[in-house]
């Protein structure tokens, strides 16, 4: 197994198109993570409340509810690189704008919400275009190894951006170095749009044929996912860990400073322990390569996501605090592309624009709607009650899933 993982990963990079695609991106993502640190330091500096945080969670995810369905359907109908490409650059003005705006100490928590809101809307216009470029950058038969690698991309950038931040935070102080942040973030995302037009990908799968009204091929995309076997019951297990686990991370600025006494220093390590343990899980995923029992694979990681984050919600030591959200990490990371994985391999490439459209909602809209009820209940009971409670939540809604792990293995894993 170990060798046709690594014969996969081999030929993920001999693809010039993938090469090209995962450098630029590597190097947007960890101006992303420097952006999210800044924010969440900003947004706690301006208010010191769990609730504004959850609002600024809602503010970036959000926009996914309403716009995730409508963009995908339109990353089935036209060039995905050009929505990216589009994307990007407004992204890129969003940055900079907001870095501005706080180097200058002008940032409100008005401004703070709506440049935050802005960014949330370009990217779920972005997401399913961007899930859905992996087919046409790699063979069939590579996408688990190139989906996981662009998992180690991602939570790379979750440990490098956090690092890169901290110090900034430290020494300029958490607005103003929020702000610096911002300006760094604006020139990867500048990197990202000059490595798009370098990209070759062949007509057919630039352009799709027109369909149906827009309307109709959202409710085909949605009737897809629910008579699906194994994609519908995924799904399912994608939105309980996003809605009622994942929302943790909005609150750990509130974890670092009221729980741990650590400050930014304090948030830095624990966004980047986080993401260091995401990086290996997704090592492992690129390692071991291939779909056969990742089915079960994903149910148990997300079991431990939710056990290690109900632990880390009631530890009151940091170093301990460190290694569960480590654990967690790496059990996020395999659940997320596990799925992901199985749920490309398993889509007609017609459909998945659509049906990825959906899964990005889940990781994107349930921890917005999560943060903001556990930031409000945080506000009145304490931090670590809503959180555990989530995560108990969590892992009763696992139990009943695991009911239908035989159909998703059956539906996904052909030929096991």
């Amino acid at each position: 197994m170990a060798s046709r993982a690594g014969g996969g990963i081999g030929r993920v990079f001999a693809n010039r198109n993938y090469r090209l695609y995962f450098t630029g991106n590597a190097v947007s993502l960890v101006g992303t993570w420097m952006q999210r640190t800044g924010v969440g330091a900003l947004a706690w500096e301006l208010t010191e409340s769990a609730f504004f945080l959850g609002l600024i969670a809602m503010a970036e995810f959000l926009p996914s509810i309403l716009l995730g369905p409508f963009a995908g359907a339109v990353a089935d109908r036209l060039n995905r690189l050009g929505i990216i490409a589009a994307m990007q650059g407004l992204l890129c003005l969003q940055a900079f704008t907001l870095g501005l705006l706080t180097v200058g100490g002008l940032t409100t928590p008005a401004s703070l919400f709506l440049l935050t809101l802005l960014l949330g809307t370009a990217t779920a216009i972005a997401q399913p275009a961007r899930l859905s470029l992996v087919p046409s950058l790699v063979g069939r038969e590579d996408i688990p190894s190139a989906v996981a690698i662009n998992s180690i991309g991602w939570n790379s950038a979750r440990f490098i951006g956090p690092t890169l931040a901290g110090p900034l935070l430290l020494h300029f102080g958490p607005v103003s170095g929020a702000g610096w942040a911002f300006l760094c973030n604006t020139a990867t995302f500048a990197v990202f749009l000059i490595v798009l037009p370098m990209l070759r990908l062949s007509p057919r799968l630039q352009t799709a044929r027109q369909r149906r009204s827009l309307f109709a091929e959202i409710g085909e995309g949605f009737r897809y996912i629910g008579r699906h076997a194994g994609v519908g019951p995924l799904i399912l297990l994608l939105l309980a860990g996003a809605l009622l686990v994942r929302p943790y991370v909005e609150l750990l600025p509130a974890f670092a400073d009221v729980v741990f006494e650590r400050g930014a220093e304090g948030f830095s390590m624990l966004i980047a322990v986080n993401g260091l343990g995401a990086l290996a899980g997704g090592l492992w995923l690129a390692w071991r390569g291939n779909r056969q029992g990742l089915a079960p694979i994903v149910f148990a990681g997300s079991a431990v996501h939710a056990a290690m984050v109900a632990l880390f919600s009631v530890l009151g030591h940091f170093e301990f605090a460190l290694a569960a959200l480590a654990v967690a990490g790496f059990a996020m990371l395999v659940m997320g592309v596990g799925a992901q994985s199985l749920i490309q391999m398993g889509t007609p490439s017609d459909m998945l624009g659509r049906v990825l459209s959906v899964y990005g909602l889940t990781f994107r809209a349930g921890p917005a709607l999560g943060a903001l009820a556990m930031g409000a209940l945080a506000d009145r009971i304490g931090l670590s009650w809503p959180v555990l409670g989530g995560a108990c939540l969590c892992l009763a809604a696992i139990v009943l899933l695991a009911r239908r792990l035989r159909t998703v293995r059956a539906a996904l894993e052909p030929g096991r």
